[in-house]
């Protein structure tokens, strides 16, 4: 059987005309970092290139999708599905270390929420899991501008973030209303910024967090995710954070654990 290598190369050169690509030498190149950081332990890799992200001051910031009660709270009603995937990760540890090194280096930090009103719920169809966040009243707000029954319920940050969310700098988008930040204002508030490199953690890794990687990536974006500071759902077969990390790795510039995004953020600080 032709092993991987030669099987992208012969790949290649059907798609150039049968002019062979010299992808040997990224190939090579790869081997020497032959590990990926995978839920706390080392991964073999894959034999494709790993671009790196080098932060630039000014220009980085990390985002978090949905660090919500819902998602992240044992009391949260999606917690059947993800609670399992989360304490795997340390999920909520590794957010938290993600805002307090941001916090550290002076790097800004923005928030994608996952919010629905009343009128969401009269739309006429949705997606699988869109339906069932639907019929479990998740992420549920009595309205845009009412802010009765917010605080504590299963909308608002779990309380460990509220010291770094709340903290006057934070930018808190809109909502965004099914997985990707297409419906809301991050790409706007990141350009505004000066944005052009985006750490990227949150809930939950296939749904929101991968769905903002894409949509970032095709705004022209530089991101690396940090998986560790994702889960997702588990279902019998169906394995939710499996599925994004082999996205993200295949995707973004590269995947960092949240030991090392930490530490690359507090060298930036120095």
């Amino acid at each position: 059987m032709m092993d991987s290598t030669r099987c992208i190369t012969a790949l290649a050169a059907i798609a150039v005309g049968l002019t062979v690509v010299p992808l040997a030498q990224p190939l090579r190149a790869q081997q020497a970092r032959p590990t990926v950081s995978y839920l706390g332990a080392p991964r073999a890799d894959a034999p494709i290139p790993r671009p790196g992200m080098t932060l630039i001051r000014g220009q980085v910031a990390l985002v978090v999708t949905d660090p919500q009660n819902d998602f992240l709270s044992e009391q949260g009603v999606a917690w059947g599905a993800v609670g399992e995937s989360v304490q795997e990760n340390h999920t909520i540890e590794n957010i938290e270390g993600l805002l307090r090194a941001a916090g550290s280096a002076g790097v800004p930090v923005f928030v994608s929420p996952h919010y629905y009103y009343p009128y969401d719920h009269r739309w006429r169809f949705e997606g699988a899991l869109e339906a069932l966040m639907h019929k479990i009243t998740m992420f549920d707000r009595a309205g845009p501008l009412e802010q009765e029954g917010f605080v504590g319920s299963g909308a608002d940050w779990l309380p460990r973030y509220k010291p770094y969310i709340n903290d006057g700098r934070t930018v808190v988008t809109s909502p965004h209303k099914v997985f990707g930040p297409q419906t809301n204002d991050l790409v706007l508030q990141l350009r505004k910024a000066g944005i052009t490199q985006v750490i990227l953690a949150g809930m939950s890794a296939n749904l929101c967090v991968e769905s903002h990687m894409r949509d970032l990536l095709e705004e022209g974006f530089n991101v690396v995710v940090v998986p560790d500071a994702t889960a997702a759902a588990k279902f019998p077969g169906y394995d939710g954070f499996e599925a994004a990390f082999v996205n993200y790795r295949m995707m973004a510039s590269d995947v960092w654990s949240t030991a090392e995004a930490v530490g690359t953020l507090g060298r930036l600080g120095k």
